[in-house]
């Protein structure tokens, strides 16, 4: 059964952009993006399952992923969407336009390739999980306990996005950290479904990133054989470092389209 996915929607008839956030990110991370987006056409940002407002169950496969995403699809009545997905995110959509391509107006992957990536978020879930068991009453005792293990400001800043105030008045990760490092194989791992998705692509990439490397390019084609690949002045999180330019591109490319 598809998880029934918390989300945001501007409103409108037009074929709307579905934007599909990375790993310990959710739908609030691209609300200024979405305000932007919005003056143009219909946008709807998602929380995957165990994320942001989303519920949390088992399991962080591509293909159940993609379900809750056609889903959702469904229950708002649209029948075809461009579709964004910045790394997990950018899998996510990968995966439903391999498996649904006829739902998919065009596709936008930000900084990531279709192939299996090594663990490197050893740091992040053990900051989390210092966090959980800190039980911190403000942020500046949760940035503390963040600290113990991650040193970069802005990803502490970044995974602080996570915490909520419970009844006690405790901060505490909203996300399903047992269910994603449960799987965490399977969210390194490739998508969902076989064969290429042949539709229209972008795909933007950072050049201080590694997670689409010129030796990639290869794989990235065999999947989306019509992406253009775009490179950005920025590291992983291309839409928050430079957000102009990612916004510049992701309208050029879908304003060309014409839908």
């Amino acid at each position: 059964m598809p998880t029934d996915l918390h989300f945001l929607d501007t409103g409108g008839d037009e074929t709307p952009l579905v934007v599909v956030h990375g790993l310990l990110g959710s739908a609030d991370n691209w609300r200024s993006h979405a305000k932007q987006w919005q003056r143009r056409r219909r946008v709807i940002t998602v929380d995957l399952r165990n994320h942001g407002r989303s519920p949390h169950v088992a399991g962080m496969g591509y293909d159940a992923m993609a379900e809750d995403l056609l889903a959702l699809l469904d229950r708002l009545d649209v029948e075809r969407a461009h579709l964004l997905g910045h790394s997990m995110g950018g899998k996510v959509v990968i995966s439903l336009a391999r498996l649904a391509p006829e739902r998919v107006a065009s596709l936008i992957v930000a900084d990531i390739a279709p192939v299996a990536y090594g663990h490197d978020h050893d740091s992040v879930f053990a900051a989390l999980r210092r966090v959980e068991a800190g039980s911190p009453t403000n942020r500046r005792e949760a940035d503390a306990l963040l600290a113990e293990h991650v040193d970069e400001d802005a990803v502490r800043l970044f995974l602080a996005t996570n915490l909520e105030r419970d009844e006690a008045g405790i901060l505490r990760p909203r996300i399903g950290l047992d269910e994603i490092q449960g799987d965490y194989e399977t969210i390194m791992g490739v998508p969902a479904g076989e064969g290429a998705y042949e539709g229209p692509t972008l795909v933007l990439r950072g050049a201080q990133s590694r997670y689409v490397t010129d030796e990639m390019l290869p794989a990235l084609h065999e999947v989306l054989p019509n992406a253009e690949i775009q490179t950005l002045e920025a590291g992983h999180w291309l839409h928050a470092e430079q957000p102009a330019a990612f916004q510049a591109a992701v309208n050029a490319f879908l304003d060309a389209l014409g839908d």
